[in-house]
């Protein structure tokens, strides 16, 4: 039998698994189309922003929310890759017809082969399309935190930021947890049986 090269298969990916570094995928940004990996984005924070389609309706509005807020994930060690099932030829069909799209700096990934949505657990198979999933990646390529909504309802880019801010902490400060809606500068918890049945 002749040697074969064969893709690795993935199960759906989630909270605490390992992104594979070796997966590629084209982005569109700053009106080129290139390619990127994983692989490239290790060493810093990943928000991966799953979306239905291109030329839709609540999308635009997420992706340019997420776009207002693009140098405060920066500030945070975090790049921003938006991912829909379109190819990056519509991406910047898009980026150039729409006043909103306009605004986006960051790298909006392509998936028509559904690679990506497959790995990531959010493809609607019968739609060809992805769903409103979120997920926050740590330097080291882990899972940290996984958000996935109805394609009707749209998602928070400043509860993204403030996921990311408690996802950096305790990732800094591993004794200690953050309680409810913590945002930065908040008290946070040291776990312990002193506080059993105090909170």
């Amino acid at each position: 039998m002749d040697d074969v090269d064969f893709m690795p298969v993935y199960a759906p990916l989630t909270v605490g698994d390992e992104v594979p570094e070796d997966l590629t995928f084209e982005v569109f940004q700053n009106d080129e189309i290139s390619k990127m990996s994983f692989g490239d984005l290790r060493g810093k924070w990943t928000i991966l922003f799953f979306y239905p389609a291109d030329f839709t309706f609540v999308c635009p509005t997420e992706l340019a929310e997420m776009a207002s807020l693009y140098e405060e994930f920066k500030k945070l060690d975090a790049e921003v890759v938006s991912v829909s099932t379109d190819t990056a030829f519509v991406h910047k069909a898009w980026h150039d017809t729409s006043e909103s799209i306009k605004t986006i700096a960051y790298p909006m990934a392509a998936d028509p082969s559904h690679e990506l949505s497959e790995l990531f657990g959010v493809l609607i198979e019968e739609e060809g399309l992805a769903r409103r999933g979120t997920f926050i990646i740590s330097p080291e390529g882990i899972i940290k935190t996984v958000e996935v909504h109805d394609d009707a309802i749209g998602r928070s880019a400043k509860e993204t930021l403030r996921k990311l801010k408690a996802a950096r902490f305790v990732s800094e400060h591993p004794a200690n947890v953050c309680p409810a809606s913590w945002d930065e500068g908040e008290d946070v918890l040291e776990p312990g049986v002193d506080l059993v049945g105090k909170i």
